[in-house]
């Protein structure tokens, strides 16, 4: 994906209209609870949660989870964040996003962002989506992990964001602690109410 790519002039970045509003870019490794955390973020914020796996049902109802796939529904999500933040509602984005590129683009769109690192040991992670409903991403996604896949952290790389605004450890807090340190950040930056 080419990361200098323009979205009817959304790399211009601000328009001013946007006030405070920002986005939260919450990536990890499937399974280490992004969607728990990303959901009580947003709660507690006001704001627009945008799952990925949602998104992607709208986006490429047929998803291969090719590179270009990937890259489509990426870049979808990155934009509907920037308008969103541009109108002044903050978002929660809650997507691996298996390369930087792809994160990068949201962040090259967006002026007000902030990305976080949901890091949990891949065991932990692989246990986890054993007892996982299927809901809108793929249940037990690592059961065919290793088997010429497309599974991030397996079959896929993933990779981890080289200077994210948070970290959080899954493996060592739960999931109120996660959102509570990733919402202190936030509301100390004065980023969003």
């Amino acid at each position: 994906m080419d990361s200098s790519i323009q979205i009817n002039g959304a790399d211009s970045k601000d328009t001013g209209t946007g006030a405070d509003a920002c986005a939260i870019w919450i990536t990890g490794l499937p399974g280490s609870g992004k969607t728990t955390i990303a959901e009580k973020v947003a709660e507690t914020l006001g704001a627009k949660h945008l799952q990925l796996d949602r998104v992607r049902k709208v986006v490429t109802p047929d998803p291969d989870y090719s590179d270009k796939e990937r890259g489509i529904v990426y870049a979808s999500l990155a934009y509907m964040a920037h308008l969103l933040v541009d109108s002044g509602v903050p978002v929660v984005i809650d997507a691996t996003a298996n390369r930087r590129e792809y994160r990068d683009l949201a962040r090259k769109l967006i002026p007000r962002f902030v990305e976080v690192y949901v890091e949990c040991p891949i065991e932990v992670c692989m246990e986890r989506e054993r007892e996982r409903d299927a809901g809108y991403a793929p249940a037990r996604i690592y059961a065919g992990a290793g088997k010429g896949g497309t599974v991030p952290g397996v079959d896929v790389e993933y990779e981890a964001p080289l200077h994210p605004e948070v970290v959080v450890r899954s493996d060592l807090m739960d999931a109120d602690g996660c959102a509570d340190q990733i919402v202190r950040y936030v509301r100390e930056r004065k980023s969003v109410p």
